[in-house]
């Protein structure tokens, strides 16, 4: 038979005692836990809209909660995502929830993404006909209300006081990005969220850029909305855009297939010689310098082509019907271009 020390007795008995202890706390814990993660309100069916942010974290929206007396304890709710993984992983948006709810229903729901809410993506180069189109199909908007929003709507930021009046007053200004919103979001609300977007994209050192450039902003965003339309590479952006500032500082019209397919309202791979006789302000073949609005809504790549062009010779260039365009110092090498990588197409 093994005898066992006093001193190891002692040992094996505060090992015992610190094992009970710890089981004890963890189940006093446990208990614990699991009375904080009841209903705040046992019973309750009345609903609450919470709104979780894009990014809020685990703490925030915690207390969030615990000040909507949607949970009871903000601290265990912390607790509780880190004991079972979640905390970073709770989506954002609109959520109908009860303080009659336990917090793993609310958790589950908050995982889930069950949301009030809905996304459209408007991807660059969209004009306002587009966006309407797609708006539209998506449900989101009754067109006409939306046309009416864009004519006479009331939203309260920087630029839109010089903008020109009428059916285009906002094109170019409704920023091409995903969105997400609320199911019950009218036309204005989704016109102010792209314009909101507009606003902060369009930022300070753009802004100082253009005042550098001496230009006002409906000239830079119908530039850049030229150029988006013309271009496919990123690279070409401002190549391009460095040739339409040199066509406009030297009075030569811009003579973009862009602005063509723009009044026609359909993107015509080929222009005929009567389109691009069209008597219109936005046809640049007959007409110098920019059209009166921007032709559609450019992205960020073509806004900063046009606010830092590229500096080079060039005052031709032509679509080779890859994506990517090739550039000419004179007319004459132009149309050997033309030849190279239209004619024989």
């Amino acid at each position: 038979m093994i005898r066992i020390k006093k001193k190891h007795r002692f040992i094996l008995f505060i090992l015992i005692v610190l094992l009970l202890i710890v089981l004890s706390g963890w189940v006093c814990f446990s208990i614990w836990m699991s009375k904080e993660s009841g209903p705040s309100i046992p019973g309750s069916t009345e609903t609450v809209l919470i709104t979780i942010p894009q990014g809020m974290s685990t703490k925030s929206i915690g207390e969030l909660l615990a000040s909507g007396d949607i949970i009871s304890d903000a601290l265990v709710f912390r607790l509780k995502s880190r004991l079972e993984g979640y905390d970073g992983k709770f989506k954002a948006g609109e959520y109908s929830l009860s303080s009659g709810m336990t917090m793993d229903e609310i958790m589950d729901l908050l995982l889930e993404g069950h949301r009030n809410t809905q996304r459209f993506t408007i991807p660059e180069g969209y004009d306002l006909k587009r966006t309407a189109d797609k708006l539209e199909e998506q449900g989101l908007i009754d067109r006409e209300a939306f046309f009416k929003e864009i004519r006479e709507g009331d939203f309260d930021y920087w630029f839109i006081d010089g903008l020109k009046e009428g059916s285009s007053r906002l094109e170019g200004f409704l920023y091409p990005d995903t969105y997400e919103i609320y199911i019950n979001a009218g036309e204005h609300d989704i016109i102010d969220k792209m314009l909101s977007q507009f606003s902060k994209v369009f930022n300070e050192d753009r802004i100082n850029r253009m005042n550098e450039l001496g230009m006002n902003l409906n000239e830079i965003i119908t530039l850049a909305s030229i150029i988006e339309r013309e271009a496919v590479i990123s690279e070409d952006r401002p190549v391009i855009a460095g040739v339409f500032l040199k066509r406009l500082d030297m009075g030569m019209p811009l003579q973009s297939c862009a602005t063509v397919q723009y009044i026609l309202g359909e993107q015509k791979p080929v222009l005929s010689t009567a389109d691009t006789k069209i008597q219109s302000p936005y046809n640049t073949y007959v007409n110098k310098g920019l059209p009166p609005t921007p032709i559609c809504s450019p992205g960020i790549e073509s806004i900063d082509a046009a606010l830092w062009p590229e500096t080079t010779d060039y005052l031709f260039f032509l679509a080779k019907g890859d994506g990517s365009h090739v550039f000419s110092v004179t007319y004459e090498e132009h149309i050997r271009n033309k030849a190279k990588y239209i004619d024989q197409q």
